[in-house]
């Protein structure tokens, strides 16, 4: 099989027969091998993005392997190194893979046993490599939109076009979604690209509020306002001023508070319950709704003229299922995430974790794939079952999401690299290139910065 990308074997011994015949053995393996016959000139070619792995000989005068694997370490803490130990060491490379080492070598070696660790090794470089490309393009290098709203796919790039349009205006803006899109997640990104940025957000969940409580949660009261209101209360309107309010799940208010909630709108003020002295407000109002709001105001179960205010913009996040290749990178973020929290060290994730990821249908969208990193994070992820066929003869349209999911996937593990790409799934230069066209699919949305 011919490998995903190069990784090369640095190999170090000051013995040269013994370095020209392990050379020797791993370039008849087809192994780019790159001979070195002190520790310093082995540590000159050494970063942390050094694509390949490391195999030393213990016992080298000056800095031996130890010490060179120790500096190795400072680099890159996850580069796999192989201890090559003389017949008394076994000891002494047992406590350094306690230490950091990947595996050791007794000698005399096989020539069969330093190409099977070798192997091993890469395996496990080019994936510590692929999971490092895949988070850093889930990094928004210090653009709020970019940190918090994820993917290379078009709807997700349309989708940050738009917020990053709308961020500097003054403009309110309803945003639309299937539950668990991360509609909140977006609000909140598009309040912190906002001038606004600095002052308060405040979130409302409308189908939360008590309906006897809605509006002096909202509105606010003053002493004496209805029984049990013992002292004047500020209401989430004032509580968001200068900044945003984001009121979540509109479409649960009822009919009445809708025209009351529209006045407010219109005028900027808000008069608290049982006073006649309106508060002015400066601030942002970003609603959100799962339901299709203009929908809802034709069948009369939402105010139509409330919905002309709030949809001066509207925003439409796209579910999972319409952009699989998001995916990968996507769940290495809210992994590194959810193992922070948990104070543990993030798992490593096989490549075909994450082809069974993203063929796998979320019909909680974010929230459920955050849901799987958080059991991933604490070691409770069992398994990942295959996707369905549906019914209706399905399966084809099944088939090719999953073929341009899979594609998605490899382009962005490999930095939109095509050649790597075609190698990591067995095809031909003029075949990835005829998928991808059939799926709609440009490498220069996974091409690395």
């Amino acid at each position: 099989m011919t490998d995903a990308a190069p990784c090369p074997v640095l190999f170090v011994d000051d013995e040269a027969p013994l370095r020209h015949a392990a050379t020797q053995a791993l370039m008849l393996a087809d192994l780019d091998a790159i001979p070195c016959a002190t520790a310093a000139e082995a540590l000159a070619r050494l970063d942390r993005d050094f694509p390949g792995i490391l195999v030393t000989d213990i016992r080298m005068p000056g800095m031996d392997g130890l010490m060179l694997m120790a500096e190795a370490l400072t680099l890159d803490p996850e580069l796999p190194v192989i201890l090559i130990t003389g017949h008394g060491d076994v000891e002494l490379a047992v406590q350094s893979m306690r230490d950091g080492a990947y595996d050791f070598l007794e000698k005399p070696y096989a020539p069969a046993r330093l190409v099977e660790a070798v192997r091993r090794a890469q395996d496990k470089r080019r994936l510590t490599l692929e999971n490092r490309r895949l988070r850093a393009r889930a990094d928004g290098g210090g653009d709020p939109i970019a940190a918090r709203l994820l993917g290379a796919s078009e709807a997700m790039t349309r989708v940050r076009a738009e917020l990053r349009a709308v961020a500097g205006t003054e403009a309110d803006v309803l945003i639309e979604g299937e539950t668990g899109t991360g509609k909140e997640v977006a609000a909140r990104a598009l309040h912190a690209a906002s001038a606004r940025g600095e002052r308060p957000f405040i979130a409302v969940n409308c189908a939360a509020l008590p309906a006897e409580l809605i509006e002096s949660e909202l509105f606010g009261h003053e002493a004496g306002a209805f029984p049990g209101a013992t002292r004047a209360r500020y209401g989430k309107f004032e509580h968001a001023r200068g900044g945003t309010l984001f009121l979540d799940e509109i479409d649960s208010l009822p009919m009445a508070l809708q025209g009351k909630l529209l006045r407010v709108i219109e005028d900027r003020a808000v008069t608290r319950l049982g006073s006649n002295d309106p508060v002015a407000l400066d601030l942002r109002i970003v609603a959100a709704s799962k339901r299709d709001l203009a929908a809802a105001a034709r069948d009369g179960a939402f105010r139509p003229d409330l919905l002309y205010r709030l949809n001066v913009v509207t925003l439409r996040l796209p579910p999972l299922s319409a952009r699989r290749e998001d995916i990968p990178a996507l769940f290495l973020s809210l992994l590194d995430a959810a193992a922070a929290r948990a104070g543990r060290p993030v798992p490593p994730v096989p490549g075909a974790v994450l082809s069974a990821l993203t063929a796998r249908d979320w019909p909680g969208n974010v929230r459920e794939l955050r849901n799987a990193a958080e059991r991933m994070a604490l070691g409770l992820e069992t398994g990942l079952a295959a996707p369905a066929a549906g019914p209706d003869g399905a399966l084809a349209a099944q088939m090719a999401a999953h073929e341009k999911a899979l594609i998605a996937a490899a382009l962005a593990a490999n930095g939109g690299s095509l050649k790597a790409t075609y190698e990591a799934l067995g095809l031909s230069r003029k075949a990835l290139y005829e998928k991808m066209q059939k799926h709609g699919l440009s490498r220069d949305s996974f091409r690395e910065d």
